[in-house]
């Protein structure tokens, strides 16, 4: 008996997240802000016509097949972690090399803590002939979806994001602003972190970048067409105001 065209897919057409945790680390520390992706997946069904699966999966580096289930991964932290092994760096590397996201979410607060040394050590010996470098203010992933200007998250601690490109393509997008932070809500609908300095109006724009990094890992340079550039120059005057993006000391939130 054939399947049914419901059952055929399996349910794997649907956009799917992953959180990364680590080998050898509580899920309370690699895990810092749980309700963070659940959230977001929620604002990309009702915001977009993308399917999410409503599931987050927890995938670890030494299980390449659970990897390359899911090309859009999510490590998060606000500690320093030790790094992974050869083979886990290895199957990591392999996985962004044919096309994965990973993105890297800092929940410490402040920009260049334990988790930032640890995750540029990281990095040093999965791509060390691709650095980070800063992501510049005319990238394809500022109008994926939504026009933005400044990156932000719970906080401000750089007005900017961090990439790997491999072949010009962002493969790890690194934030120190907290993200999860912004996103994170319980399951009543409360907000479980403040935003600061800018409030509501933050929070809105750390989850409009959310989507666009998940309509970016889906769509890659396709908004990069000169033909969008008029209709994009339209759009600017509808940008809501920020604070200003100066990086300043933010105590972490426990």
């Amino acid at each position: 008996m054939f399947p049914s065209l419901g059952s055929g897919f399996g349910g794997q057409d649907r956009l799917e997240l992953a959180q990364v945790a680590l080998t050898g680390i509580p899920p309370a520390q690699s895990v810092p802000r749980p309700e963070a992706l659940s959230r977001l997946l929620w604002e990309l069904e009702k915001r977009t016509s993308i399917e999410v699966s409503t599931e987050v999966a927890t995938v670890h580096l030494g299980d390449p097949v659970a990897l390359h289930r899911h090309p859009l991964l999510y490590l998060a932290g606000d500690r320093a972690f030790p790094l992974p092994s050869d083979e886990e760096l290895a199957n990591l590397r392999r996985h962004l090399q044919l096309g994965g996201l990973l993105i890297i979410d800092s929940a410490e607060g402040r920009a260049g803590g334990a988790f930032d040394q640890s995750v540029r050590a990281l990095l040093g010996k999965l791509f060390p002939q691709a650095p980070l470098t800063r992501l510049p203010e005319d990238h394809v992933l500022f109008r994926s979806f939504y026009l933005l200007r400044v990156p932000v998250g719970r906080v401000i601690a750089l007005p900017y994001v961090e990439t790997v490109q491999l072949r010009g393509r962002a493969a790890i997008v690194y934030s120190q602003n907290d993200l999860g932070g912004a996103w994170a809500r319980d399951r009543y609908g409360q907000w479980l972190h403040d935003v600061v300095p800018g409030g509501e109006v933050q929070r809105e724009q750390s989850l409009r970048l959310g989507v666009n990094l998940a309509m970016y890992a889906l769509c890659l340079d396709y908004k990069a067409d000169q033909v969008h550039v008029p209709f994009i120059m339209r759009r600017r005057a509808w940008q809501p105001q920020l604070p200003s993006t100066s990086p300043a000391p933010v105590s972490p939130q426990p």
